[in-house]
């Protein structure tokens, strides 16, 4: 596209964020290449700058200045059909508006310089462009689980919002090493990022970091292996980078077949596992009807780790932080 165009935001595109409403209408463009028209001033709302999270309102005017062409067809690969059955094997709920999968560990969400492979990518098994699928919330690659999407930019854009305001119950299953104590309860601890050695993790806080982003978790033993291993139920009320991992850490308690947020005797009850952390169940607002709850089978890394420690999921309360209410 050479010319400069001003395009009006659509009735149905309430709150989407502006660098996503331009790869549904341009989807061979790159993350990078969005960012740099929007801070190099060519990309505008209403005549102003905007930042590529900017989010948009019905009757916005967008100007799109001249975008790089599309690549030829056939040079850009798309889905074979093995992926696109593989992609649509991994849905647990699907609607007009909302997509569920059970992502797999192992699958990252979204690519990268070195990830070719992973979620966003598989999402054009249902289309590109407007039909194509919305991610509104992130799984860690190496957790498995109920991940939602939504099917059209407002339900993306009211699915997110739920997330933004905290409208969403998150319950996620973890092995842990050693028993909690209490064995229920609120961990309340600020997290930030940190260079540790090599690598970079997510760490407690120092009370008075600039830096530090309030983090709370709520946590419920559901059973345990004699004195060496607990099956939590974890539900953090707030969203932050490998927080869950980080907050069992920092207790004492970390979670079983993690490479990076480890003890040496987490590490030596792990053994083979993989990282025994599960999305279970998501409880959130359909975008247009109701409630939706939706629950993800356990995955085979998870039953890899119940098998070896005697746990049985059909033993689980369903409602584990309801009983903690009741009290």
């Amino acid at each position: 596209m050479r010319e400069v165009r001003t395009i009006t935001v659509g009735a149905g595109e309430e709150g989407v964020r502006l660098d996503r409403w331009f790869r549904r209408r341009w989807p061979h463009l790159t993350q990078g290449q969005i960012a740099k028209l929007a801070r190099s001033g060519q990309v505008r709302v209403n005549g102003a700058r905007a930042k590529p999270e900017s989010r948009l309102e019905p009757g916005d005017q967008v100007r799109v200045p001249p975008l790089p062409d599309a690549p030829p067809p056939g040079e850009k690969k798309g889905l074979d059909p093995r992926d696109i059955a593989y992609a649509k094997s991994l849905v647990i709920y699907e609607d007009e508006e909302v997509l569920a999968l059970n992502k797999p560990s192992g699958l990252a969400v979204q690519g990268g310089t070195k990830t070719t492979h992973h979620v966003d990518r598989l999402l054009s098994a249902w289309g590109e462009g407007l039909e194509r699928p919305r991610l509104v919330h992130r799984l860690d690659r190496d957790t498995s689980g109920v991940l939602v999407l939504g099917k059209t930019p407002g339900a993306a854009a009211k699915l997110a919002g739920a997330f933004a305001r905290r409208k969403t119950e998150k319950i996620y299953w973890a092995l842990v090493a050693g028993l909690p104590k209490p064995s229920e309860g609120v961990l309340e601890l600020p997290l930030v990022k940190k260079g540790v050695g090599d690598r970079e993790m997510v760490v407690p806080a120092e009370p008075k970091d600039p830096n530090g982003e309030s983090a709370e978790t709520e946590f419920v033993t559901l059973s345990r292996a004699a004195d060496k291993v607990a099956w939590m139920a974890l539900w953090p009320h707030t969203g932050r980078t490998h927080q869950l991992r980080a907050h069992m850490l920092a207790i004492g308690h970390p979670i079983l077949g993690d490479p990076k947020y480890k003890t040496e005797v987490s590490e030596a009850l792990s053994g083979d596992l993989k990282l025994q952390l599960h999305a279970r169940r998501l409880v959130l607002p359909h975008p247009s009807r109701g409630m939706l709850m939706l629950e993800a089978p356990l995955s085979k890394e998870m039953k890899a780790g119940f098998a070896r420690f005697g746990f049985d999921e059909h033993e689980a309360d369903p409602e584990p932080f309801a009983r903690r209410r009741r009290r």
